[in-house]
């Protein structure tokens, strides 16, 4: 059953991509913010049926943490189910990605509408210099960022070194930081085809202010809060499945 839920999902994705791609190539011309509300309706669409077919729910803790100005949202990645339900949780944001991701058929054009950072990841100098300056534009335009620390999805249970983009970002612009756990990796595994019923839980720390900090200081205050309560949620999800 899990299988044949998993493989719809996967199925009804595919037919949906290409006409909402013409959705999205219809609504080019409008402004940044409406657009990316218009875009962000397929991800939303995605985590939707996530829930009434693969059984996948989930519950926001500390929602009114969630500022009302742009902030740098950093965040842990151990599934593709943040990069969909994040759309509906948090208000218009922008990612950080690799310019690769801009070359791929539909999917790339779409992306490169939704007012990304993208990035050359080879040429570290400059990749820095371009998330600096357009991450103060984009947050200037209204739009939040969005930013994985680690640079890719991590198993459940293992971590990466944070890397310090996210905080030169913040330092630089001088915008509060927003840290962001989950525990999504548990029902929707990284490089996996199969996805499993049951309920993420996704946790919003408090702002933290980047005044003050060194970037370092900054990345170690998220980094301790946020594998913090990824050990938590991980371990009482597990000691709940193993009663």
């Amino acid at each position: 059953m899990i299988f044949l839920r998993s493989l719809v999902y996967q199925v009804l994705l595919a037919i949906i991509v290409v006409p909402y791609w013409v959705l999205v190539m219809c609504v080019a011309w409008l402004p940044r913010i409406p657009r990316w509300k218009i875009i962000a309706g397929w991800p939303r669409l995605a985590a939707w049926l996530a829930i009434y077919l693969l059984g996948i729910r989930y519950e926001v803790r500390g929602r009114e943490n969630i500022p009302a100005e742009p902030v740098v949202i950093l965040s842990k990645h151990s599934s593709a189910w943040e990069t969909l339900a994040y759309s509906e949780i948090f208000p218009p944001h922008v990612y950080v990605m690799k310019r690769e991701l801009m070359w791929l058929p539909f999917l790339g054009w779409g992306l490169a509408l939704f007012s990304p950072i993208f990035i050359n990841r080879a040429d570290h100098r400059n990749a820095m210099r371009r998330t600096i300056e357009l991450g103060k534009e984009r947050l200037a335009q209204g739009f939040s960022i969005m930013i994985y620390p680690e640079g890719t999805r991590i198993a459940v249970g293992k971590r990466a070194k944070y890397k310090l983009g996210g905080a030169y970002v913040a330092v630089q612009t001088g915008a509060r930081v927003l840290p962001v756990a989950h525990n999504a990796g548990l029902l929707w595994p990284r490089h996996s085809f199969l996805k499993y019923p049951g309920k993420v839980t996704v946790v919003i720390g408090e702002p933290i202010d980047s005044a003050g900090h060194t970037p370092e200081q900054l990345m170690r205050k998220v980094e301790d809060w946020i594998e913090g309560q990824v050990e938590f949620l991980v371990r009482a999800e597990r000691e709940k499945n193993a009663a």
